[in-house]
């Protein structure tokens, strides 16, 4: 469940299990009704300032792009995800949602959403997350929160590019939970600024294993039982008339996050995290999207708390984790086709790379480049909420995902 959301005390397994429900923030998810979403007039467009409601037009309705208005009601999504992870194994994501109206005489506001997941797969993994989004007072609020608890086994390649590329594995497990809350508030021009608060604690260990293969080194937060906390900040505007599947407009999001040891936490860092996205539709049953993902990480995060190539779609072909540092970008350019029987098609390339920063900039020869395709079912029809099955291939790697909503 979208967004960018990016950084957490268990970094691992707030990616493996949220990324896969479909409402994540971070990043997040996108939205759209089923008949190309409801949009409101254009003497009311979204450049009126939500948080004076006394300039808004008693007028304003929610209305399909046929000319009817939209039902109020909500919709459940039921979906038991396979996985095949080179990550985390063969198992399943089994994925329930509710997506409904806060207020049925709210027609201003998007659809808020209730959802829960969960993981299990072959390598011993086990996971549970639920999640609630919010959207309140005529789209001028909206309250975001968010828990997951589990374990996860996967294997650590070390921190940097040259880390990444040697291949060698360290196998461990992660255990612990996470929170995070967050509070918007519009305040013009379609922008949302509030605050977010991440508490949680997560400890990992070597995992057994029978390979007898050289190993990288163990990093520091082995067989620590850690907690991390932190107050942030975040940004954010979106234009598209939807969320669930766009057709038009940009979404712009910027967080923050301030880890401290005056808040409890083991460690002191900084996670900035800047999400780009522009949808474009080229017909009625045509969309180009594109992608772009900016991620910096300052002060000593753990390993987790690094920029992660190949978390929250960025970018799909690669194995999470095998690539990580302290700042990476990720950008994509994704074609999608709507098709007949609720189908659809879409096709996707893109570049990114990961760096220490200091002296060592992007450079052209180590960027790391993915593409590949997908198909789309359409699970409901009143939100056009599709289901997602993609496989990319990355610089030396092939990956096949399923996912409830878009890439981004």
């Amino acid at each position: 469940m979208t967004g960018v959301t990016r950084v957490s005390t268990v970094w691992i397994l707030w990616v493996a299990l949220l990324a896969c429900m479909f409402l994540s923030t971070t990043t997040s998810a996108q939205e759209k009704q089923d008949t190309e979403h409801a949009n409101i007039s254009a003497s009311d467009s979204h450049q009126i300032d939500s948080s004076d409601e006394t300039h808004r037009s008693p007028e304003i309705q929610v209305k399909w792009d046929e000319g009817h208005t939209t039902s109020r009601t909500g919709s459940f999504i039921v979906a038991p995800l396979p996985i095949s992870s080179p990550a985390l194994g063969t198992g399943i994501i089994p994925v329930f949602g509710y997506i409904f109206p806060l207020s049925k005489n709210d027609t201003v506001s998007p659809p808020s959403v209730l959802g829960m997941a969960g993981l299990v797969t072959n390598n011993g993994s086990r996971a549970f997350g639920a999640y609630a989004d919010l959207f309140t007072r005529k789209d001028t609020l909206r309250i975001t929160a968010t828990y997951a608890r589990g374990n996860l086994n996967y294997d650590l390649y070390g921190i940097g590019l040259a880390a990444g590329n040697a291949g060698l594995k360290l196998p461990l497990q992660q255990t612990g939970q996470v929170f995070r809350g967050e509070l918007l508030r519009r305040v013009g021009w379609d922008f949302f600024l509030g605050v977010r608060f991440w508490t949680g604690s997560s400890e990992i260990v070597l995992r057994p294993t029978s390979d007898t293969m050289p190993r990288p080194e163990p990093p520091p937060d082995v067989g620590l039982r850690t907690a991390l906390r932190a107050f942030g900040l975040r940004v954010k505007r979106e234009t598209a008339p939807n969320r669930f599947y766009p057709t038009t407009g940009t979404l712009l999001d910027f967080t923050s996050d301030f880890f401290s040891q005056d808040l409890g936490s083991k460690y002191s860092f900084q996670a900035y995290r800047f999400i780009f996205n522009k949808y474009r539709s080229l017909s009625k049953n045509q969309v180009l999207a594109y992608n772009l993902f900016v991620c910096g990480t300052g002060g000593k995060p753990p390993f987790y708390g690094n920029c992660i190539y190949g978390t929250n779609n960025e970018l799909r072909g690669y194995t999470a984790g095998q690539y990580l540092d302290r700042y990476m970008f990720a950008t994509q350019l994704e074609y999608r086709l709507t098709l007949p029987k609720r189908f659809g098609v879409v096709g996707f390339a893109g570049i990114g790379e990961v760096v220490p920063g200091g002296s060592q900039l992007f450079r052209i020869n180590e960027l790391l480049p993915g593409g590949g395709g997908g198909v789309r079912f359409q699970l409901s029809k009143t939100y056009r909420v599709n289901l997602r099955s993609d496989a990319a291939r990355g610089k030396d790697t092939w990956t096949w995902s399923m996912g409830v909503g878009e890439a981004f």
